[in-house]
């Protein structure tokens, strides 16, 4: 921009002004006016020189205008795969509420809660008196049973005596001897055993309370065979088999883990379209209930050569959805919408499955401003 010469010569006498009254003779005034003299020459000449330069970028500028700044990328195949999501629990192959078999009142509870037990251990045993009185009376009329079939024995073994009377004596043994194993299983009743090693989680029983018949006693259970299980959407039926990964996360331990599916259930529930699928339970290092909520994540599709871009480029017009790339020479790229059908889309990407190419230039930064046939300046992405 010039600045007009009138400015310059007001400025000028007002220099020229101040310097004369600041001087105490006329040579004085006659030097400063020599060297403001030079001073303004040398300020016209660098305002000639800044007018060169803005000169040169306005036009460097009106060149450029039509022009949108863009960042691209090249199209290359990857690997690509998508996740679902489901809500699944912590489940136990060894978790039961132990009841008992027989009636009778409480006599004796042998363990506590927390307490680690052994297969066989005895847990709670009933009063059983009447029954081990019975046993004992079997055996006295079985002793002496014993002695008159033995006897009769000998006797049908010489021809003496009747057939009926070895076969009555043969009977009456025999009926004693099966009616003292019934005591001896009711006596068995009586006494609640551990099914399996595990750990006693609640004792309900109260010594003096009278048992019932599947009445609940104790909960016993086995945190080794603890696994993870969730119900699938019938529509991903096929989508998994046996022995892919699955990503799993404990909200209330915040925790990480990943194991393998284990089975797969061959039934659709007809209630909510679903089948059962069990995860094998991971080795941890913090405590695991039964019933514990879990999220697991499951890849139902892969692609190892998949071209992929990101889900935000994808726009959509009255044909449908199209991305930007560019076409022509270096010097002359313009946009164009190039029409895709689209895949899958997982963590903000989405696969293409048709309507690019690999090697293709893709308009990244700068995409929102363009239109068909928008002439377009590369730019670095920084």
């Amino acid at each position: 921009m010039k600045i007009p010469q009138k400015y310059l010569t007001l400025l000028s006498i007002c220099l020229i002004a101040s310097s004369c009254e600041n001087s105490s003779g006329e040579e004085s005034r006659r030097k400063r006016i020599e060297v403001l003299k030079i001073q303004l020459e040398e300020i016209n000449n660098e305002i000639i020189e800044l007018e060169k330069d803005l000169h040169f970028l306005d036009a460097e500028a009106a060149l450029t205008s039509n022009r949108t700044l863009v960042t691209t990328f090249s199209l290359v195949a990857s690997k690509f795969h998508h996740e679902t999501e489901v809500r699944g629990s912590v489940a136990s192959r060894k978790n039961v509420l132990l009841t008992a078999e027989s009636m009778g009142k409480i006599q004796n509870i042998y363990i506590s809660e927390g307490q680690a037990v052994k297969k066989g251990q005895p847990l709670v045993s009933l009063n059983s008196e009447v029954v081990q009185n019975g046993i004992e009376e079997i055996k006295t009329q079985l002793n002496l049973a014993t002695v008159l079939f033995e006897k009769r024995s000998n006797l049908w073994s010489q021809n003496i005596g009747t057939e009926i009377q070895y076969l009555q004596a043969k009977n009456n043994k025999e009926s004693l001897i099966r009616r003292l194993k019934t005591l001896e299983s009711q006596l068995k009743m009586s006494t609640i055993v551990a099914p399996f090693d595990g750990v006693v989680d609640k004792v309900v029983a109260k010594i003096g309370e009278f048992s019932q018949p599947g009445l609940p006693m104790v909960r016993l259970i086995n945190p080794k065979s603890n696994y993870l299980k969730a119900d699938i959407p019938e529509s991903l039926l096929g989508k998994f088999s046996l022995g892919d990964r699955v990503q799993i996360y404990f909200p209330n331990q915040n925790q990480n883990q990943s194991s393998v599916i284990s089975s797969l259930g061959q039934v659709i529930n007809d209630q909510n379209r679903t089948f059962e699928l069990e995860i094998a339970m991971p080795e941890v290092d913090f405590v695991v209930r039964p019933n514990q909520v879990v999220i697991l994540r499951l890849v139902d599709y892969s692609n190892d050569e998949a071209i992929v871009v990101p889900s935000k480029l994808i726009q959509t017009d009255n044909r449908g959805s199209f991305i930007y790339v560019l076409e022509g020479k270096t010097e002359d790229k313009k946009a164009s919408k190039a029409y895709v059908s689209t895949g899958y889309s997982f963590d903000d990407r989405t696969e293409i499955v048709s309507g690019l190419i690999e090697h293709q230039m893709v308009v990244n930064k700068g995409y929102r401003a363009l239109a068909q046939g928008t002439l377009v300046e590369i730019t670095v992405d920084k």
